[in-house]
């Protein structure tokens, strides 16, 4: 397990950058701890496969530093930093039994043979295979492959960090939920710093205690699935979080009141001038379609799933997106919109704007 520091981090494929925009990862300055587990989580293209590739020692930085426990790993080898990578999709020796797959890292590093039979039994048993470690792998189903390159990375308890890029996508949805969850279970027992890259948001919230949110080549939030909810620090983060995300609407702000097309939507706290893009966020889960008051909107339709239904509106010429209770009416003659004060989030040029507490 190691604390894992990014020192002025930055990355170019590009061998004479000179502009930031020639950077896939844009200047990095984080602490991740000791013995937490992180989510990188973004769209495709963002950074997360580059970053993770630097951590692991298969990428060398353009520059800045990587430290494990405050060492420089940065020219390190990856057999060097003591880490344990899982790809995306299956790494496996298909002439080995599933037995001897999961056994090899271990065998590798000289274990008893008895700590390895017991430890690929429990392996075996977490990723659903104890009825094949005898099998050779190269009949196995590419979504069995998978779950053998995971029980291999996982086999080891003393590596400094778990990656895993994007591990699930070969697995078929039920087993995706079953693995995520041993995944965390295996956290919580042995402790170690795991480091998970993916751009599905449910896996991201499910599996991590901390979310790292990327966005064209930089962090833009990270935090805990509830800070991200209800404090996104970034537009990207309030649309990327959520289903349906953040409403984003443009709007003049003013003291405690933000003007949208000329109507006061009240907010609950205070700002001076603000300079730029000005925007107001709010979460369709606190967005109420009444009868008459507040801003004037067009539902175009109601998707009832099951515990909720989301109303599909146009304000202004937008889309906004309303949550409501699985019982409540739509009726024909619910016309507006307001918004809970509380939670309404201001942004400058994308990035989230504290004011003080209206008074």
């Amino acid at each position: 397990m190691a604390k894992i520091t990014l020192d002025n981090l930055a990355h170019s494929y590009y061998p004479n950058a000179t502009k930031e925009d020639d950077f896939a990862l844009k200047e990095l300055n984080h602490v991740w701890a000791d013995g937490e587990a992180y989510a990188l989580l973004g769209s495709s293209g963002c950074g997360k496969s580059t970053l993770l590739n630097i951590i692991s020692g298969l990428l060398n930085p353009s520059q800045g530093r990587i430290l494990f426990d405050d060492v420089d790993v940065t020219q390190a080898s990856t057999a060097d930093r003591n880490i344990a990578q899982v790809f995306q999709f299956p790494v496996v020796y298909d002439t080995m039994t599933v037995r001897d797959n999961l056994a090899f890292p271990l065998k590798n590093r000289g274990a008893s043979a008895q700590y390895i039979a017991d430890r690929v039994q429990q392996i075996g048993a977490m990723i659903g295979m104890e009825a094949e470690l005898d099998k050779r792998a190269r009949g196995l189903t590419a979504d069995a492959k998978q779950k053998i390159s995971l029980g291999r990375g996982m086999v080891r308890e003393d590596v400094n960090a778990l990656l895993f890029d994007e591990p699930l996508t070969v697995i078929d949805p039920h087993m995706k939920w079953e693995l995520r969850t041993q995944l965390k279970s295996l956290h919580h027992e042995f402790g170690h710093t795991m480091i998970y890259v993916t751009h599905d948001q449910t896996e991201a919230l499910t599996f991590a205690d901390k979310v790292v949110v990327m966005y064209d080549g930089r962090v833009v939030q990270i935090g805990t699935p509830e800070q991200l909810f209800d404090k996104p620090e970034h537009t990207f983060v309030g649309y990327f979080i959520g289903s349906p995300g953040m409403n984003v609407i443009p709007a003049q702000v003013s003291g405690n009141a933000a003007i949208v097309q000329g109507m006061t939507v009240e907010l609950g706290q205070s700002f001076g001038a603000l300079d730029g893009k000005v925007e107001i966020g709010i979460r369709p889960e606190f967005v109420t379609l009444t009868e008459g008051k507040g801003l004037p909107v067009k539902v175009r339709r109601v998707e009832d799933v099951g515990r909720h239904k989301i109303i599909r509106a146009e304000l202004f010429g937008e889309e906004i997106n309303i949550v409501a209770g699985e019982d409540q009416t739509i009726g024909a003659d619910m016309n507006c919109v307001t918004f809970d004060p509380d939670r309404v989030n201001v942004y400058v040029n994308d990035w989230l704007k504290e004011g003080e507490v209206a008074g």
